[in-house]
């Protein structure tokens, strides 16, 4: 009987982080590629319709595609039921859920423009349609708070011990790159020290919030040179081959980029996790007054 072949993690395209191996970094780029040529196609189109319309909103094509993408919008609402209903908790894991609702999310409201021809006729429409476009700046800004606050576009959320678990790995996995350059302990120690320091009043935090990403790679920037330099100097002292110290600067980068990376998820997470509850706060609203306003155009369509 012959022996099932296991192809691996090789075979799953993750997004975030480092790729794990060759297979991966080429599906990415396949992945990154489908999206472009997807996006590109998408604008082709929608310029064509801009230009010289081959349909209006009242034709039958433009209802048809209106009707589509607002049956996605709507659709949209069975992501937090499922969320916060029991009942629904076999319906499929919440990762599904949540790679629908943001599919939909983009789906619907690009029909809902082709369906307008990128025009904005009545009162009624105008106001649906900036609702719409509310909702998708919304969701794209909780996209963006969500990836600080969880591991990967579908992982679990992460708590304060998870943070301080992956500062203290950071911290050991980069005792060798001490070991071989001392200064760059000092200066990481100097950092996460002014990093988690107590600041008096709003503007200093606020400021040292929105600086850090920045600071934390020009210091990468920084000590990857203090890190070269010192495998330069031992391959003159002990004859190492330059093979091996590529390798051995490789890892080094590898580690003080993941110590820096904790030192700054550690720091930032309270903040991060802060914003994301005040998003939802914004963003359930503006779910529930596009949904009054589409039915509004629906019914002032039908009616007029």
């Amino acid at each position: 009987m012959a022996k099932a072949t296991s192809f691996g993690p090789a075979t799953v395209i993750s997004m975030d982080g480092a790729p794990k191996s060759q297979a991966e970094s080429v599906l990415r780029g396949a992945w990154r590629a489908v999206l472009l040529i997807l996006v590109l196609v998408v604008v082709a189109l929608a310029w064509l319709v801009v230009v010289d319309p081959p349909y209006t909103a009242n034709s039958d094509f433009g209802y048809y595609l209106g009707l589509a993408g607002g049956l996605m919008m709507l659709s949209l609402l069975l992501y937090p039921l499922r969320k916060r209903l029991r009942a629904l908790e076999r319906l499929g894991k919440m990762e599904t859920w949540f790679r629908y609702h943001m599919v939909l999310g983009i789906s619907g409201p690009v029909l809902i423009l082709f369906h307008s021809t990128f025009r904005i006729g009545s009162m009624n429409a105008r106001v649906a349609l900036y609702s719409m476009l509310m909702v998708v700046a919304s969701g794209i800004i909780g996209r963006y708070l969500y990836r600080h606050i969880h591991r990967g576009l579908y992982g679990k959320k992460i708590n304060l011990s998870d943070a301080e678990a992956e500062l203290k790995s950071g911290a050991e996995n980069a005792l060798n790159v001490f070991a071989l350059c001392p200064e760059v302990q000092a200066r990481i120690e100097s950092f996460r020290t002014e990093t988690f320091a107590s600041l008096a009043g709003v503007l200093p935090r606020v400021i040292r919030f929105m600086t850090l990403r920045w600071r934390t790679r020009r210091l990468q920037r920084e000590l990857e040179q203090e890190i070269k330099n010192a495998l330069r100097q031992l391959r003159r002292q002990e004859g190492r081959t330059r093979n091996e110290m590529i390798l051995r600067y490789q890892l080094a980068k590898e580690q003080i980029s993941a110590y820096l990376n904790a030192i700054v998820q550690a720091a930032q997470l309270q903040v991060w996790e802060r914003l994301f509850s005040l998003w939802h706060v914004a963003h359930i609203p503006f779910l529930y007054l596009l949904l009054i306003c589409g039915i509004v155009h629906v019914i002032a369509v039908h009616m007029y």
